[in-house]
């Protein structure tokens, strides 16, 4: 059942904690969660809309991994990806705490799976077809 469910749903999630104020402070993205001093003398800072991004792209990964499996349940993955990016696509229109540039990445990134989904899963059909 959890394999049906899009797990970019994940980090939009997690941004909505974020600007409900449920992770804390005004803009809980831009809080540091640790600096690294590089050899070179700079500074490496993480924040939490850093780990927000990362998220999404790791998730991205088993999402095009989960793309490659042809079937039915696919097909119903794929609508759900599409419907979890239409979320992203209207949350960012119409709620003023969307219109940032870590959500936009965040809707790209949803919008690159469900193009990749949906490409994945016609080449694998085409490959199918040619099989047989």
């Amino acid at each position: 059942m959890l394999s049906k469910i899009p797990l970019l749903v994940i980090p939009l999630i997690l941004f909505n904690l974020g600007l409900f104020g449920l992770m804390g402070g005004d803009d809980p993205f831009i809080r540091s969660l640790f600096t690294v001093e590089m050899m070179s003398g700079g500074t490496w800072t993480m924040t939490i809309g850093d780990v927000i991004v990362l998220v999404a792209l790791l998730v991205l990964f088993v999402e095009i991994m989960k793309s490659t499996i042809t079937g039915m349940a696919s097909i119903i993955d794929h609508l759900l990806s599409t419907v979890v990016f239409v979320v992203y696509l209207v949350e960012f229109l119409l709620v003023a705490g969307a219109s940032t540039s870590l959500f936009f990445t965040l809707m790209v990134i949803a919008l690159i799976d469900v193009l990749a989904g949906f490409s994945v899963s016609i080449r694998s059909a085409g490959r199918d077809i040619n099989m047989n």
